[in-house]
């Protein structure tokens, strides 16, 4: 698979200066954990889930949860289960010649008896897996989150990765969050080789103190869920080695038929973008691209992405398949990236020092900006890097239309 492949190739090739590189369930941890873009969560109870998941490989959709928690009720979790299994297996039938690719599929579980369950009675679905999700993540719980996953390991001969949400109330409480963090950090240290990201989920630490984010403001706005972002990337999102990818919270709302009021887009990727007029879906205009975000309900989760990657997170759970198109095409490296990335490897490999960027508008110093430059360019890798003269606009506009 690869992000925008479902574009046409003349539309990738006046985007790209370098196209986004094809990578697979098999490639490095790294890799795929910089490649999960915006996953899309479902409900494990969907009836046409198999065909669901077949129409959003179409559309862009790289990495999906299927969820056995909160998504569904608590009488719906055997419903779910059954559906899953059955699901999968008839999915598992389109991909067995290698053809065609498929997303990376996670299960959220809500125990860890479920883990190995359902690994067993998928029997030759379980080649579609990548892993497993594991909900409100603690030192407590997750010791036998972790051993029930080697166990589904070495009955499907598979590889399959965790990824947990930190989300527990011991997490919100200032004082018991030094103590969870760390303790999270000792046990995922133990397991690093099954550990492909870190998720955060913001509305159950918001339910903790009975909050609820307006589609006006971001999870920075809401100074107890930045405090809490802030320590979990302090512990587990080092650039020294023993961090790990985290992931951006989910944004809650998504478009309707008819609203009362409609956002207003305040400071965006579009401010001062050039975008030329010219035919089709590439080149709409500014104000196209500005309708199209006001009817996707897009302006709030644009801030927040933003947002996102100011504060060291990379991609972001999605609820709607609307949103992942602006968490890809905000992920792509821009070609000023792009310049400063090299630019500063290549000043380090010569001995360090500052120098001017090629852009002529910021200083980079080899040492101390070396590891923002190193995942600049392995996003690069997965997302592709624009042309020069392609913005945002230009990116959002043609993944929403092709």
């Amino acid at each position: 698979m690869r992000h925008f492949g479902h574009l046409a190739e003349d539309v990738r090739g006046r985007l790209f200066l370098e196209q986004p590189r094809p990578f697979s369930a098999r490639s490095g941890p790294e890799v795929i954990a910089t490649a999960l873009g915006g996953t899309l969560y479902s409900p494990a109870t969907r009836p046409a889930l198999a065909a669901d998941i077949r129409k959003l490989a179409g559309r862009g959709v790289v990495s999906m949860v299927l969820c056995l928690e909160d998504a569904i009720a608590d009488h719906e979790v055997d419903a779910g289960e059954r559906n899953l299994v059955e699901q999968l297996n008839d999915l598992v039938k389109d991909f067995t010649d290698c053809t065609q690719s498929h997303p990376l599929l996670f299960i959220r579980v809500r125990s860890a008896a479920q883990i190995l369950d359902l690994a067993e009675r998928l029997g030759p679905a379980a080649e579609l897996l990548s892993g497993f999700v594991l909900p409100k993540f603690t030192p407590a719980n997750g010791g036998g989150y972790l051993a029930a996953l080697a166990a589904a390991e070495a009955a499907t001969g598979r590889r399959l990765f965790a990824m947990p949400v930190l989300e527990s109330p011991e997490l919100a409480h200032l004082e018991t969050r030094r103590e969870q963090l760390f303790g999270i950090a000792q046990l995922l240290a133990a397991h690093r080789e099954r550990v492909l990201a870190v998720r955060l989920g913001v509305t159950d630490l918001c339910s903790a103190y009975g909050l609820r984010r307006s589609p006006d403001l971001t999870a920075y706005d809401v100074a107890l869920v930045a405090s809490v972002i802030g320590d979990v990337v302090n512990v587990l999102g080092r650039a020294d080695g023993t961090g790990y990818t985290v992931t951006g919270p989910v944004w809650e709302y998504f478009p309707v038929q008819e609203r009362m009021f409609k956002p207003q887009l305040r400071r965006t990727p579009f401010a001062g973008a050039s975008v030329p007029a010219a035919a089709g879906v590439l080149r709409a205009s500014g104000e196209e691209v500005r309708r199209r975000i006001i009817e996707h309900d897009l302006d709030g989760l644009i801030r927040e992405v933003e947002l996102d990657r100011a504060n060291g997170l990379l991609g972001k759970t999605c609820i709607h398949p609307s949103h992942v198109p602006a968490v890809h095409a905000l992920s792509v490296v821009t070609h000023e990236e792009y310049c400063d990335a090299r630019d500063i490897l290549r000043q380090e490999h010569d001995g360090g020092g500052v120098l001017r960027s090629a852009y002529t508008n910021k200083m980079n110093e080899a040492r101390p900006h070396r590891a923002w430059a190193e995942r600049v360019l392995l996003r690069a890798e997965v997302f592709g890097v624009a042309r020069e003269d392609v913005s945002f606009a230009e990116l959002l506009s043609a993944c929403l239309c092709g």
